[in-house]
């Protein structure tokens, strides 16, 4: 297998993988660790994991570009919040919300960078935002979020649009030390929340504990892990359209393994704002003229 064939192949796998988070997320909360309490056991696991080589390239760490570890740092906590969504949203609302990330980088590359925008960006945010209204707005309602788990996908979205703006205009960071800066970012954003939405759960035995912990380590070892710095050393070797629309595989897996696990079922105007959701970020990435040529 070729390097492109390769990378392509991790990035569908990525996304297919987590398409499937929600399971564990709610597995672990289910199992003694509720709320955001999931969440900070798998992004301590994954930073305990990712640890040993982090100190073997601290030497990166020391040198990196501290706008650059911040905003890897922001994206960690942008993930949390996305993790935490599941627990108290519907799974493809969540995914969805998130992916209108195209959107707020867009407006956040033209106000506050100062980048050009192309006119397909601009079309992406008009349909971005139409999206949102028809899917929150399907059941007659004021097209807002609902519940901390529609809110929390929400602003996981716009961090992550502020966290790839400063990591795209600073130097990268190699996958290994980026991926525990990441998971750190997550863990203490997690351990921020995680008070005010459930009390730290008491009363756990060290039997009790296994089944929680022994599920954060599968996820912060797979998901926060492996899959992220696998990500990383995919990205870089694939054209950013390529990437941003295999990437979406996560919707539709999401969106699928929700419905069929969990009975959690999008009515048609849900479908219809989700698709101008998905339409927008193709948009986003899609090369102009000028770009092929």
């Amino acid at each position: 297998m070729g390097t492109t064939s390769l990378a392509t192949a991790i990035v569908v796998f990525t996304g297919v993988l987590w398409g499937f988070y929600w399971l564990p997320v709610r597995s672990i909360a289910d199992a003694g660790l509720p709320g955001a309490w999931g969440t900070v056991a798998i992004t301590l696991a994954a930073s305990l994991l990712v640890l040993p080589v982090a100190i073997g390239q601290r030497d990166r760490l020391v040198r990196a570009d501290r706008l650059a570890l911040v905003s890897i740092a922001v994206g960690g906590a942008a993930f949390a919040l996305y993790s935490v969504g599941f627990v108290y949203g519907r799974v493809a609302i969540v995914i969805l919300l998130y992916f209108l990330t195209p959107v707020w980088s867009t407006l956040i590359g033209r106000f506050v960078m100062g980048w050009p925008v192309r006119r397909l960006r601009l079309l992406a945010i008009l349909v971005g935002l139409a999206g949102l209204v028809v899917m929150l707005g399907a059941g007659g309602e004021m097209p807002l979020p609902r519940g901390a788990g529609e809110w929390m996908a929400l602003a996981a979205g716009l961090c992550w649009s502020v966290a790839t703006t400063g990591m795209r205009s600073r130097s990268p960071l190699a996958p290994a030390p980026a991926t525990f800066v990441f998971s750190m970012g997550a863990a203490i954003t997690s351990l921020v929340l995680a008070p005010f939405f459930e009390p730290l759960p008491v009363g756990l035995g060290s039997s009790r504990l296994i089944e929680p912990v022994g599920l954060a380590f599968v996820a912060g070892g797979v998901w926060w892990g492996l899959s992220i710095a696998s990500l990383m050393w995919a990205t870089v070797r694939l054209e950013p359209v390529r990437v941003g629309i295999l990437l979406m595989t996560e919707v539709i897996v999401g969106a699928l393994s929700a419905a069929l696990l969990a009975g959690e079922l999008l009515s048609p105007l849900e479908l219809a704002g989700g698709a101008l959701v998905l339409l927008a970020g193709v948009l986003e990435v899609w090369p102009s003229k000028r770009e092929r040529g």
